[in-house]
């Protein structure tokens, strides 16, 4: 199978790594990465595998089967286009929108494999298969690859704990213009390391005054890389807003503490005012209610931790194959049609 690993976002790349790594077990499957170079000017896996700036080299190439964590992919490529999502943040109003540019969408678990399958049944031109998420496979092959660090990095600091701080990007949603002062008092007040990990799409001015809130407080490190998942495998409790990684980390089955959050449905525990952090701090490690709410949410949203995601998928993938064969283009109205031209530019099709 001719495979595609569509990079639109930095953070797409190690969701789709794990699909890259089960791939290339079969000497059958031919795989190309796309990367949006002036989103991705600095690619991690340049010189690890074979990838492309170029979208008529993706048309040329003539993929098979088309990978996205992303809104959008070029409705004139070859292949089934498949939705692998970028997160498990349901709350977040884009996350069930519907826009015609994917065939298939591979679901995290029964929560949104059932909303999916009710969008599915309305606009009856996709379809829908739960697999689990792409990511957790790397989390259980790695789970305890960082054991050692975390233990040298809380001896260094002579301290107990790490404590993740992972804000979202979004200016509407983000907590790094509240939290600071109290994230200083906790550091000060808590046996804990603070790490300090942000989204690669978050605001220069923000990266670089906490990089500096870092570099002046004793405990508090600045952590770099694409990678958010080492980090909450380092961590005991995470701290953030309204972000997709809040999922990630219960999901490992451990605490996390929000600010505003907008989520509908709350399974750990919120703030609403940054001077309430100390106390949620000590209740968040132990309130049983939060541990029962955690259950709920691996049930519920990702119960597919076995290591066997990826497998699934590209299985899923060659049997819409099998029953359908490869989509020639996707059929979309004139406005979507141009939307993906602005954005990724045109080809020069066969035979033109």
């Amino acid at each position: 199978m001719r495979i595609v690993l569509f990079c639109e976002n930095k953070y797409a790349i190690d969701i789709l790594y794990p699909i890259y790594q089960e791939a290339i077990k079969s000497a059958e499957n031919q795989l190309l990465w796309y990367v949006h170079l002036l989103k991705i000017p600095d690619f991690p896996l340049q010189g690890k595998v074979d990838y492309t700036h170029d979208m008529q080299q993706v048309y040329d190439f003539s993929p098979e089967a088309i990978f996205v964590p992303g809104n959008i992919v070029p409705y004139y490529l070859p292949g089934v286009k498949i939705q692998v999502f970028h997160g498990y943040a349901a709350e977040k109003k884009d996350h069930w929108i519907i826009r015609r540019y994917f065939d298939t969408y591979f679901t995290q678990g029964p929560y949104f494999t059932k909303k999916f399958k009710e969008l599915s049944a309305k606009y009856g031109d996709f379809e829908v298969v739960e697999t689990g998420w792409p990511k957790q496979d790397w989390i259980k092959a790695h789970m305890a690859d960082f054991d050692q660090e975390r233990e040298e990095l809380l001896k260094m600091h002579g301290k107990k704990q790490i404590v993740l701080y992972a804000p979202t990007f979004s200016p509407s949603l983000t907590s790094v213009c509240a939290l600071k002062s109290a994230l200083l008092h906790l550091v000060k007040m808590e046996d804990i390391v603070l790490l300090l990990k942000f989204h690669p799409l978050m605001r220069k001015e923000w990266v670089d005054e906490y990089k500096l809130f870092a570099e002046q407080n004793e405990h508090i490190v600045w952590v770099d890389g694409f990678n958010v998942t080492k980090y909450q495998l380092m961590s005991d409790l995470m701290i953030s807003d309204t972000s997709s990684t809040v999922y990630e980390f219960l999901l490992l089955g451990r605490p996390v503490i929000t600010y505003r959050t907008i989520a509908k449905d709350i399974y750990w525990t919120n703030i609403t005012d940054a001077t309430q952090l100390p106390n949620a701090f000590e209740n968040a490690l132990y309130n049983e209610e939060d541990i029962v709410r955690r259950r709920w949410i691996v049930d519920n949203y990702d119960p597919h931790l076995d290591g066997m995601v990826c497998k699934r998928m590209l299985d899923a993938a060659a049997d819409y194959i099998r029953r359908h064969g490869v989509p020639k283009e996707r059929k979309l109205n004139l406005w979507r049609r141009y939307t993906s031209i602005k954005t990724f530019g045109k080809i020069k099709r066969r035979g033109e």
